[in-house]
């Protein structure tokens, strides 16, 4: 079954608790991290993931657009995220698989993002061990972008690779995800969609999750 991540970068940061719980019928909860350096926007940091644990029990996918993420994987893995994913493009692959390691040994899932740029290929050398690979349909760094149709190639190719080498790991989607591009990377091959305007900008949000969730 297709799992809804709604992300909060699409909600109301001064009412953060009654907006993540608008989104309870959902499967995850999609906590966007910017640093300003590996993107060019800011968002939130350690100690809002800290406070969003206090408030939900929901699964916490924390997608880490950070500049040497293993600087920063142990700390929001004890702020309470329950996955962790990083960016393969933000680091050398020796520090990458350093930062797995270590969100491994806290016990929490981890993953590895794709930008648009980046070949499906470059998952081959981590795909036995990770949870979750994350393909971006938009460059990172800020919401509400327009869905990139190449990137379904790039879906499919992830999916392939997922199949032949690890069939337990998810395959996430993030950008530009709404009830008609949904049907698309479903078909694909993803599994969990990321979706912040298509649901925090939907008048019944319930509805607009259960929309996506169906879009198989």
């Amino acid at each position: 079954m297709v799992k809804i991540a709604p992300s909060i970068l699409s909600a109301d940061f001064c009412n953060l608790e009654r907006d993540i719980q608008r989104i309870h019928t959902a499967d995850w909860v999609h906590v966007d991290v910017m640093d300003g350096a590996f993107v060019p926007n800011i968002t939130i940091g350690i100690p809002v993931v800290k406070a969003i644990r206090r408030h939900t029990d929901m699964f916490l996918d924390v997608h880490l657009m950070v500049d040497k993420p293993i600087r920063y994987v142990e700390e929001f893995c004890k702020a309470g995220a329950d996955l962790v994913c990083i960016h393969l493009e933000a680091d050398h692959p020796t520090h990458i698989q350093q930062a797995l390691d270590r969100i491994e040994a806290l016990g929490v899932k981890k993953a590895v993002a794709l930008r648009p740029i980046t070949s499906p290929e470059a998952i081959l050398p981590y795909i036995h061990q990770l949870d979750m690979v994350l393909v971006m349909t938009v460059e990172p760094g800020f919401g509400g972008q327009t869905f990139m149709e190449s990137q379904l190639k790039t879906i499919a190719r992830v999916r392939e690779i997922i199949n032949q080498y690890n069939p337990q790991c998810d395959l996430e989607v993030d950008g530009g995800i709404n009830h008609e591009t949904a049907q698309r990377v479903v078909a694909a091959g993803a599994n969990v969609l990321v979706a912040g305007s298509a649901v925090y900008g939907a008048p019944d949000i319930p509805a607009a999750i259960e929309a996506l969730r169906v879009s198989e």
